[in-house]
């Protein structure tokens, strides 16, 4: 059976019309393949707090859409279910909190370590920004959302730099780096974070294929970060 296959007979027989129901039957459901878990349980989260965070945004542009499809490649025929589930997060009384408490704790021991959250918050950046701008109520929600997944605050700052419209993302931020450091250093952390974020390890801790566009995105980011750091520093 197939990723979406197994997605879709679990939507069918999971108990209840909520979503957050849903969230909480994962944990037992696939409870003897852990990989598999992870994958339908990232797949799900994107989803539901993409579907929060347009609901708290008032508003879903085209060009979200669009972002949606652009790091959540879908087969056609399985488009039905994607948006029954949006639907459904949408609709569901339980607010985003409810449904980041359940990712978080879908990490187990991993706790504030499971880079997994990061790799769903980076995919709700892409989402948030699509239409140049990340809004306020936007921001806010992604804040909240990586309080409740245990991201330090300087990290969560690296991440919106990362992020940043029209290339105004601070580079030495983006890498996190001193301003100071050697140009030794910056290289060491350049390398080691092309490492951490290559396609493989997204899908070693449990990144569905379908999502890889958000690698392709972070890396893009950490090499023109060093990029420029690099032209300034052999320009000085």
């Amino acid at each position: 059976m197939t990723f979406w296959a197994r997605i879709t007979d679990f939507i069918t027989r999971a108990p209840g019309s909520a979503l957050s129901a849903m969230v909480e039957a994962i944990r037992t459901v696939f409870e003897g393949d852990p990989h598999l878990r992870r994958r339908v349980a990232f797949s799900i989260a994107i989803i539901a707090l993409s579907a929060k965070m347009a609901k708290a945004d008032g508003v879903v542009t085209p060009d979200e859409i669009q972002a949606f499809h652009e790091i959540f490649s879908v087969p056609q025929q399985e488009m039905a279910n994607v948006t029954r589930l949006y639907r459904l997060a949408q609709q569901d009384v339980a607010g985003f909190e409810a449904y980041a408490q359940q990712m978080a704790g879908l990490c187990g021991s991993e706790g504030p370590n499971c880079m997994m959250l990061e790799d769903i918050l980076d995919a709700l950046f892409h989402i948030a920004k699509a239409d140049g701008v990340i809004h306020e109520r936007e921001t806010d929600f992604l804040r909240r959302v990586a309080d409740i997944f245990r991201i330090e605050e300087d990290h969560f700052e690296q991440l919106l730099s990362r992020h940043a419209i029209m290339g105004e993302g601070d580079p030495y931020l983006v890498l996190g780096v001193e301003r100071g450091s050697s140009f030794d250093e910056v290289k060491r952390r350049y390398r080691k974070l092309v490492s951490e974020n290559h396609p493989d390890r997204l899908i070693a801790r449990g990144v569905p294929e379908e999502f890889l566009a958000i690698a392709n995105t972070r890396v893009a980011a950490i090499n023109a970060a060093f990029e420029s750091i690099e032209k300034a520093r052999v320009g000085a």
